[in-house]
């Protein structure tokens, strides 16, 4: 696995040994950037389900300002500071539970958060039910700058996620992956999660938080 293109092109990406992560694969995330790429020069990126960083490397390669990595698992945390290191354009690694980040994050004043980015990534395990997926996709929304972008990785044939303050603008499936991207729905933004997802809470996320 490496960086795809941009001013790291070919840097070579260490992965954990093992079945602990699954990195989008390289054709996948070609065709991501690809559609991606005017939004890419000065964005500010936050990386959920880091796993190796291939995704916020690949954006800052790409021009993109600053990352955000946020991981738990201890094999993946180590391979992704080594590849933050090898790249050489820096980043900020949290060490944790997304589902905690985006409670702890999302926990601000009615202003709102005071971090907020201009690009999302989102790439949990495809074990992970689609109803505690939803719930973080609704408190990432809160995180997202006004027209800000989220790219959801998820398996072939599952159904159509939902969340308030995102406006579905594109999906794509290559092989047995899925990719959704949304943007920032200022019409459809809300600082509650939907009543369904609100009484899962306490029995996916431990109490009062996301499911992690």
């Amino acid at each position: 696995m490496r960086i795809i293109a941009g001013i790291a092109k070919g840097r070579i990406l260490k992965a954990p040994s093992g079945s602990g992560t699954r990195p989008m694969t390289g054709r996948v995330r070609e065709a991501v950037f690809s559609s991606i790429a005017p939004s890419l020069p000065g964005a500010d990126v936050l990386d959920l389900y880091a796993g190796t960083g291939s995704l916020g490397l690949e954006a800052l390669s790409r021009g993109a300002a600053t990352a955000v990595f946020v991981e738990r698992d201890r094999a993946a945390l180590r391979a992704l500071r080594a590849n933050i290191g090898a790249v050489g354009l820096g980043g900020e690694v949290v060490t944790g539970g997304v589902g905690a980040y985006l409670t702890s994050a999302t926990a601000a004043p009615s202003s709102g958060p005071a971090v907020r980015f201009t690009l999302v990534f989102v790439d949990p395990p495809y074990e992970l039910p689609i109803t505690p997926v939803e719930q973080q996709l609704a408190a990432a929304a809160l995180l997202l700058r006004d027209r800000g972008s989220l790219v959801l990785h998820r398996r072939l044939g599952e159904r159509r996620p939902e969340a308030p303050g995102l406006r579905l603008t594109r999906t794509r499936a290559y092989g047995t992956a899925r990719i959704w991207r949304y943007q920032q729905d200022p019409d459809g933004f809300r600082l509650d999660l939907p009543q369904s997802a609100r009484r899962r809470r306490g029995d996916e996320g431990g109490k009062g938080g996301l499911p992690r």
